[in-house]
């Protein structure tokens, strides 16, 4: 049980140390895709 909550803590750190990665990782997709779909318009 100690265990799984040591587990669980350091998760929830990294989720929130990961946030604004992880922001930036979406924004970066998301102009991919965009880029992708303007070519494809083309």
């Amino acid at each position: 049980m100690k265990s799984f909550i040591t587990l669980l803590i350091t998760a929830a750190l990294f989720v929130l140390v990961g946030c604004n990665t992880v922001k930036g990782v979406g924004q970066d997709l998301q102009k991919a895709g965009s880029s992708i779909e303007d070519a494809a318009k083309k």
